[in-house]
């Protein structure tokens, strides 16, 4: 199964993932390409350190001189900037991110960063997307360090940053679709379209997780799947992270008080959405602390909050009141109102069609009052419109 694209995608060009991408190749042809060719040279103290150390990892059938023939320059170069669990160098937590085995190696990893980098990286913002690729790539590392902390073959490749990527993808876009080229010859060649959701629980647990447990103990080198496993696991929880912290965040688009009062406690904010005070009562519940804020105000209130904040412009604060309205009633009858004010505000004033994306299909599935809905689709039909190329089965509800 070999992605071929998702959707729905930004607008703006992803410069990060597409520096990324450029990086690990100018890497590849910097260092494999001419390195690659070289035979190692054969006086270098290097190298029976090295293959030895291979000969312990491979199957004991591998002659010691067929494995001395095979070995080149890059090889070397690679047992010297890779990174090694029992021989660990600071350095070489991030060189080892930007070298690869070899072609296929290379073409892989950066066919998903680049499927999966985009909406990721506009989520974030560029400069945070690049900080959170290095932090998750060196905790796969580190977790591949913790799973085999006696091994001595290198460890390369982007995978475990970009492990790190699809898990920041499994929690935010379920929603999105990918397309796949599904191979099994000669029964079945077709490209099939699968939510976002099903293919990373796919990258996850059948491509890493299963083989990762089924291969502890044994010999071998091949794929790091404890890095991925670190990477992937890395980028949920930080994805997690930052949704909790988006959630309890008091916003600075608050609406301004006449007179300067401010109430505060919980029974004023109810109290002056009673009397129609919206203003009053948005300040007084952002003065809340998070426990206090949980369930203060009803899922009628809350929506009749949320909604009067996004329609003056306050779209911070209105988000932040539609987040706490699904953390606090996520299956409310108002739930999905909360869905489609959230979405519009994502989509119209943030221009995040894909995280739109997520609330108007989560409204749908909450079977809502047929207004509400119509609200979703157009929100839905608005997005399918700015991709560039046509989605099918795109929330056809």
């Amino acid at each position: 199964m070999i992605p071929l694209s998702d959707a729905p995608n930004p607008q703006r060009l992803p410069v990060a993932t597409y520096a990324l991408i450029a990086a690990n190749v100018l890497v590849y042809l910097l260092f494999n390409l001419p390195l690659g060719s070289q035979p190692a040279n054969r006086s270098d103290p290097r190298l029976a350190e090295y293959v030895q150390t291979m000969r312990q990892a491979l199957p004991p059938d591998v002659p010691a001189e067929a494995l001395l023939q095979n070995v080149s320059e890059f090889d070397l170069f690679v047992w010297d900037h890779g990174f090694r669990p029992a021989a660990p160098q600071a350095v070489d937590l991030l060189t080892s991110m930007f070298m690869h085995g070899g072609f296929m190696h290379l073409f892989g990893n950066m066919l998903f960063l680049w499927i999966y980098g985009d909406n990721v990286e506009y989520r974030l913002g560029r400069l945070k997307y690049l900080f959170w690729y290095i932090v998750t790539g060196l905790a796969a590392t580190l977790f591949f360090t913790a799973v085999t902390p006696g091994s001595l073959v290198p460890l390369v490749g982007a995978s475990g940053a970009i492990s790190g990527v699809l898990g920041f993808y499994f929690l935010w876009f379920p929603r999105n679709v990918v397309r796949m080229f599904v191979f099994l010859f000669p029964f079945f060649m077709n490209v099939v379209t699968i939510p976002a959701r099903i293919v990373l629980g796919f990258y996850l647990f059948v491509d890493n997780l299963l083989p990762f447990m089924f291969s502890m103990g044994q010999r071998g080198g091949g794929v790091a799947r404890g890095a991925h496993i670190g990477g992937f696991v890395a980028g949920v929880a930080v994805a997690w992270f930052l949704n909790r912290r988006e959630t309890n965040a008091v916003p600075a688009d608050l609406p301004a008080v006449e007179g300067g009062r401010v109430p505060t406690g919980g029974e004023a904010v109810a109290a002056a959405i009673r009397a129609g005070d919206m203003p009053a009562a948005a300040r007084a519940y952002f003065g809340l602390t998070q426990e206090q804020s949980r369930k203060v105000l009803d899922p009628d209130a809350s929506v009749a909050l949320g909604d009067w904040l996004a329609a003056n412009g306050n779209h911070e604060a209105a988000l932040v009141v539609f987040r706490r309205h699904l953390r606090d009633y996520p299956r409310s009858p108002r739930a999905a109102e909360a869905h489609v004010g959230a979405g519009i505000i994502e989509l119209q004033a943030r221009r995040q069609a894909a995280v739109a994306y997520q609330h108007f299909m989560d409204a749908l599935d909450l079977d809502p009052a047929p207004a509400v809905a119509e609200q979703a689709r157009r929100g839905i039909e608005a997005i399918r419109a700015m991709q560039k190329y046509p989605m099918r089965r795109f929330a056809d509800r």
